[in-house]
C-alpha cells in the first residue's frame, strides 16, 4: 500500500519540483534584469516603453515571444541620433503586462498602441514591425491610420501560415488548462535544454550572437507568463489574419519591406512579395540573411528605417 502510494503521488510531486524550478528561474531573472523604460497604461495593457532621441518619431515593434532589447544591437542607437525613438513591448511580452480577460488578437493590440501613440503625442510616427510587429503594423495602420504615417516592415508576417515552424510548436497547444500547465512546468527547463537549437533554428543561416540571452533579452523569453502571451499572440492569429490580408490594396502610407533571402521562419515570397503586390507604391528589399535582421544586420536595418521616415517626413509635407 505505501509503494503504491508513492507511486501515485510521484509524478504530482515531479511536477510541483518543475512549477517550484519555474518559479525560482522566472524570479531570478527578473531580479537580474529589470525593466529600462518606464510604463504607460492603456486599454487592456500596461505597456513597458523605452524612449531616446528627438526629432520625427519611430516606433519600434518586436515580433512573437521577442522584446524591446531585439533593437539593442545598434537599431534603437543609430535612429535615436536623428528621430525620436519609441520601443515598446507589446502586450503580454518582455515587460509588459496584458490585463486579465483582454484579447491577444491583432486589432486589440493595434488598439492599444493606437492609446500609446495618441498618450506619448507622437503624431503620424514611421511604424517598423519586426516578424508578428509587422502584422501589428498593418493593422495599425488600417485600422487607425490617422496614427501612422509609413511602415518599415522587416521580415513581416503578412499572409496565413498554413504550419507553424517547429520551434514554436509548443504555442500551438490547444487546451488553454494543458497550456498553463506546460507553461509552469515544463516549458521553462525545456526551452533551457533546448535554447542553443531554437536560437539556431530562429537565426539560421546567421548565428545568434553569444550574448542574446541577456543583451538580446532571450532569457525573458524563460518565464511562464511570455510564453502564455505569445502562444495567445500565435493562436489569435488564424482568424484574424485573412481578413487583415483582404485590406491590403487599402493601405494609403508608403511602406517599405526588408527581407532577408534565406529566412527560414517566413519566406521573403510568401511574406514579401506577396504583400509588395497587393499594397499600392510598397518597396521590397531583399538581403542576404535571415530572420532575425534587426540583430544580425542592425545598421542595414537602420538605414531602411531611416529611409522609410523620410518618406513619411516627405508624404506629410506634400500639399
Amino acid at each position: 500500500m505505501t509503494i503504491l502510494l508513492v507511486i501515485l503521488a510521484l509524478p504530482v510531486l515531479v511536477l510541483a519540483g518543475l512549477a517550484w524550478f519555474t518559479h525560482r528561474t522566472a524570479r531570478r531573472i527578473e531580479a537580474t534584469m529589470p525593466a529600462p523604460g518606464h510604463f504607460v497604461d492603456v486599454p487592456g495593457a500596461r505597456l513597458h516603453v523605452r524612449e531616446a532621441g528627438s526629432g520625427p518619431a519611430i516606433l519600434l515593434l518586436h515580433g512573437l515571444a521577442g522584446q524591446t532589447a531585439h533593437f539593442d544591437y545598434g537599431v534603437f542607437d543609430d535612429l535615436a541620433r536623428n528621430h525620436r525613438v519609441v520601443a515598446v513591448d507589446r502586450p503580454g511580452s518582455g515587460y509588459s503586462q496584458r490585463d486579465p480577460g483582454s484579447a491577444a488578437d491583432l486589432s486589440t493590440q493595434a488598439a492599444a498602441l493606437a492609446a500609446l501613440i495618441d498618450q506619448l503625442a507622437l503624431g503620424r510616427p514611421t511604424v517598423a514591425g519586426h516578424s508578428l510587429g509587422g502584422a501589428i503594423a498593418l493593422t495599425l495602420a488600417l485600422e487607425h491610420p490617422e496614427k501612422v504615417g509609413a511602415l518599415a516592415l522587416i521580415a513581416p508576417l503578412t499572409h496565413v501560415q498554413t504550419a507553424s515552424p517547429e520551434v514554436f510548436k509548443a504555442l500551438a497547444i490547444a487546451s488553454p488548462a494543458l497550456r498553463k500547465l506546460f507553461a509552469w512546468t515544463l516549458a521553462t527547463p525545456g526551452a533551457i535544454a533546448g535554447g542553443k537549437k531554437v536560437l539556431a533554428a530562429v537565426f539560421a543561416p546567421e548565428a545568434a550572437p553569444r550574448d542574446f540571452p541577456v543583451r538580446g533579452g532571450g532569457m525573458l523569453s524563460l518565464r511562464p507568463r511570455q510564453f502564455l502571451a505569445s502562444s495567445a499572440d500565435m493562436q489569435a492569429l488564424p482568424g484574424h489574419m485573412p481578413a487583415l490580408v483582404a485590406r491590403y490594396g487599402r493601405l494609403a502610407v508608403p511602406t517599405g519591406v526588408l527581407y532577408g533571402r534565406e529566412d527560414a521562419i517566413l519566406d521573403w515570397t510568401q511574406h514579401g512579395q506577396a504583400l509588395a503586390d497587393k499594397v499600392p507604391g510598397a518597396r521590397l528589399e531583399l538581403v542576404n540573411g535571415g530572420h532575425m535582421l534587426p540583430v544580425t544586420q542592425p545598421p542595414l536595418v537602420a538605414d531602411f528605417v531611416a529611409r522609410c521616415a523620410r518618406r513619411n517626413v516627405a508624404a506629410q509635407a506634400a500639399p
